[in-house]
Parts: structure tokens; C-alpha cells; sequence
């Protein structure tokens, strides 16, 4: 891989062939009983030489999206699945917006378009939802019944480009400039003008 096509050729790997999948080892076994059916072959030229070059792409069509499962595959620093991240944001939020919360998980932002991305979100979350009631019901020695959690991954047309969407619709309303930043206000205050949000008037 030409070194200055590097960045560009791990992108059209990942949102050509990357995938997640219901279980890893499942999955290795998979690719290990067939590996023709399953192994690509990334093709393109180098820009400056105009050679062609090839990549083959094997395990890492499912191991990339993996991380956001098991980011200890990546970095052993790093335990804490997506799905867990997604939960305790929600219990931290007051306890009658919880529902509703968990009801109306809205996939953001173009790493988030795996082919079925949102379906394991949503398997895994309900996995632990699901889980805290069980204990919640042991310890009340079953004289509490808890009502089911309802955990729905929303996916939408705007998927890919949700954030810069909502940018984009914030910086077109009059308010923006009265709270903005300007590049003379950064060029005068520096770095530190960005800790002080200027929406909610305080520091963030």
C-alpha cells in the first residue's frame, strides 16, 4: 500500500467490506472452513507511480467494527463495549426519562453504518437491561415484578452525516452568532476560550 494512500485505502476497505457479526469466534471458525468464500480482494492504483496494488482483506472485515464490542482487541486499556457506554448514559439520566431513552437509541456518524451495527447495539443492550431486572427481582426474593424494558436502535436516512446535519441546522438559526466563537475571539483568548460554553454560560 503506496504510504500517502494509506489512510484513503483502510477507508474503502471499511465501508466496503467491513460487517459486524453476531459472535467472533463463530465467525473466525467461518472464515477458517472457507476461506475463498469470505477472503476479498481490495484493488486500486497508485496515484503516482500508476501501479496497481492489491489488499487482501481477511479477518479484518469483522474485527474492525469489533472494537466498539471488545475495545480491549485494540487496546487492553480500554474494556467498556458501546453498548454498556450507552446504558450508563442512560442511567444517569432521571429515572422517568429512562424508557423512553431506551426506546429511542438514534444510531449517529458514518461508523455506524456496518451492516449490522445497530442490530447487535440493540441485542446487547437489552442483554443488560435485561440482566439488572433479573437482579432487581432476586433481590426483592420476587415480590417485585419489574415491567420490561423496551430497547429499540433507531436507524435513519441521515445516518451517515447526522452530526454535520445538526450543525449545519444550528449554525442557520439567528441565536448562532450571539453564542458562537470567532476565530478573532480564539486568535485573542486562545484555547481556553473553547472551555467556556456559551450556551449554557458555563464552563464545560
Amino acid at each position: 500500500i503506496p504510504p500517502e494512500q494509506s489512510l484513503e485505502t483502510a477507508k474503502a476497505i471499511k465501508e466496503k467490506y467491513s460487517y459486524v457479526c453476531p459472535d467472533v469466534a463463530k465467525e473466525f471458525a467461518k472464515y477458517d472452513q472457507d476461506p475463498s468464500k469470505w477472503m476479498k480482494k481490495y484493488e486500486s492504483i497508485n496515484y503516482i507511480s500508476k501501479q496497481p496494488f492489491s489488499v487482501d482483506v481477511g479477518y479484518e472485515r469483522f474485527l474492525g467494527p469489533e472494537i466498539f464490542f471488545h475495545p480491549e482487541f485494540c487496546n487492553p486499556d480500554f474494556i467498556t463495549p458501546i453498548s454498556e457506554v450507552v446504558d450508563t448514559v442512560i442511567q444517569h439520566c432521571p429515572i422517568d426519562t429512562r424508557r423512553g431513552l431506551y426506546k429511542n437509541i438514534v444510531l449517529s456518524g458514518g461508523s455506524t453504518m456496518f451492516k449490522d451495527f445497530g442490530r447487535k447495539i440493540q441485542r446487547d443492550v437489552k442483554k443488560v437491561v435485561d440482566a439488572r431486572l433479573r437482579m432487581s427481582e432476586e433481590l426483592s426474593q420476587g415480590r417485585i415484578k419489574p415491567k420490561p424494558i423496551d430497547v429499540q436502535v433507531i436507524t435513519h436516512h441521515m445516518q451517515r452525516y447526522a452530526v454535520w446535519f445538526g450543525g449545519s441546522m444550528l449554525a442557520s438559526t439567528p441565536e448562532f452568532y450571539q453564542v458562537c466563537h470567532t476565530k478573532a475571539d480564539y486568535d485573542e483568548h486562545g484555547p481556553s476560550i473553547c472551555r467556556h460554553n456559551p450556551v449554557f454560560g458555563t464552563m464545560s
